[in-house]
């Protein structure tokens, strides 16, 4: 009895101190003093969020319907969030740089999702993580409904499962989480899609509907073709789908500025759509609403008012960036594929955006460069010119612009030393690459060599940098944090 008695109390007692998980949505709502009992589900996807965040915003909804979908399908998988600016001390656990983050827990241990922020795509990430690399398709109706339920999807077809080919398939499928990979072996089902074994068909709901690979079979080979055929001809730029098209494989994009509401999409991106099937696996096309507020920063980025829409750029994300523009601005199909054409053959000149030179640019003890006097200026070999590269929007740039204007008026005198500033939002160097914001580069007189300033962001810190020709000893740890040219953004987000 006194045992029963015993046994009865500590349940009791470990009921009062286990608090509840509130849902919201269908997904948890997780504290510091819930967070480890949510752990205890042997499958959690975490998204530490900021209520300010817009991307957070975005994916709120997304993030619920993805519950949803689990829930409706019996899965044990759980979804939950964390106010990280609630709950600091989880934030810093799992050191949380950025909004918002996910983290899947398996058993307790964590690593970062990777996947997409649709519904679909989270749910397919989970799947794929928690499941086989390839679900067995055993009958017509079970590939029916698995090609219903998802956009895009994989079947093998292969009546052997000891096969080299199928082997590779399945390491393909491992290595690939944004999309559901599925296998057959039912000589019915191959009747029913009109192939055979030894097959790979690629099933999606747009564009031509199927893909058959007929390459080699190697899984290299396999992921090449799932993640050029997965993504749509022309590809449109949004949240959801900027990190498919800026982290996927192909690295050269044609960039198409168009407005829906002038009805551009249907003038010039349907009949891109052929163009960018010539092209699939060297080049994405990808369409951007210039209508859209948030997109205004890409346009300036690109040096483009919205009067020059409809246009095109064409983008290479290499180790340095570089762009490239048309001659005219025709986004007619003949243009777009001489365009496309002209620089898949390395005949394009790299585009380099300039502003006018102001007529008192050498007015201010601080020289105003742009593209066009910057080496007339800044490779002086007579003089050390150190020249602050900035973004107006830059909120370092903006506090540091007083300190450069004293800086300015210490020097004017000099013989042998300018102080100089370029805009460099607007302004591009083919010599000189910048990353963030403010940067501040010495250029020696000499051998015009150049050394970067990396100390105090102040009167006495730039004065010594100056004074010593830029010696490296004198440059120490930044004081101010640099901005990177993507983001202006003082607070913790994600692009």
């Amino acid at each position: 009895m006194k045992l029963l008695f015993s046994i009865a109390f500590l349940l009791v007692i470990n009921l009062i101190n286990c608090e509840d998980i509130k849902e919201e949505e269908g997904v948890l709502v997780l504290t510091k003093s819930n967070f480890k009992d949510a752990l205890k589900n042997e499958f959690i996807l975490v998204e530490f969020y900021a209520p300010w965040c817009g991307h957070c915003k975005a994916l709120a909804p997304e993030y619920a319907k993805a519950a949803k979908i689990l829930s409706e399908k019996d899965s044990s998988i759980k979804l939950g969030k964390v106010d990280a600016t609630e709950e600091s001390d989880l934030a810093e656990e799992y050191q949380i740089r950025g909004y918002p983050t996910l983290k899947f827990f398996r058993s307790g241990s964590a690593v970062d999702y990777n996947g997409g922020r649709q519904a679909d795509d989270i749910v397919s990430w989970l799947l794929k993580k928690t499941g086989p690399a390839a679900k067995d398709l055993d009958t017509v109706e079970s590939v029916e409904e698995f090609l219903k339920e998802n956009p895009v999807a994989i079947v093998g077809f292969f009546s052997e499962k000891d096969s080299d080919e199928y082997k590779a398939f399945i390491t393909a499928a491992n290595s690939i989480d944004e999309y559901p990979f599925g296998i057959t072996s039912n000589e019915d089902i191959f009747k029913k899609y009109e192939t055979e074994s030894g097959k790979i068909v690629l099933f999606k709901h747009f564009d031509e509907e199927k893909a058959v690979y007929d390459g080699a079979f190697e899984d290299d080979s396999i992921k090449k073709f799932v993640l050029s055929q997965a993504m749509p001809l022309v590809v449109d730029f949004n949240h959801d789908s900027a990190q498919k098209i800026f982290g996927g494989d192909i690295k050269s994009h044609l960039l198409l500025f168009l407005s829906k509401e002038a009805g551009h999409y249907e003038k010039y991106a349907e009949p891109a759509k052929e163009i960018a099937k010539e092209h699939r696996e060297k080049i994405l096309f990808v369409s951007i609403n210039a209508d859209e507020e948030d997109h205004n920063r890409i346009l300036e980025f690109f040096g483009m008012k919205k009067e020059e829409i409809p246009s095109m750029r064409i983008i290479q994300l290499q180790e340095d960036m570089a762009k490239f523009k048309p001659e005219k601005a025709d986004l007619g199909a003949d243009s777009i594929k001489a365009f496309v054409q002209t620089f898949l053959d390395g005949k394009l000149k790299q585009h380099l955006l300039s502003q006018e030179l102001p007529e008192d640019w050498d007015k201010n003890p601080v020289k105003v460069l742009v593209s066009s006097n910057f080496d007339e200026v800044a490779l002086d070999k007579t003089k050390d010119v150190l020249v602050e590269f900035y973004a107006p929007w830059c909120s370092h740039c903006k506090q540091l612009a007083p300190i450069f204007d004293q800086l300015g008026e210490k020097f004017k005198d000099s013989d042998s030393v300018v102080i100089a500033k370029m805009d460099a939002t607007v302004n591009e160097l083919e010599h000189t690459k910048i990353q963030s914001f403010p940067t501040i580069k010495m250029y020696k007189k000499g051998d015009n060599s150049i050394v970067d300033f990396n100390g105090e962001r102040t009167l006495e810190g730039l004065a010594k940098f100056v004074e010593s020709g830029g010696l490296e000893d004198a440059a120490g740890v930044p004081d101010v944090e640099e901005v990177p040219v993507e983001d202006d953004t003082p607070q913790k987000d994600e692009l």
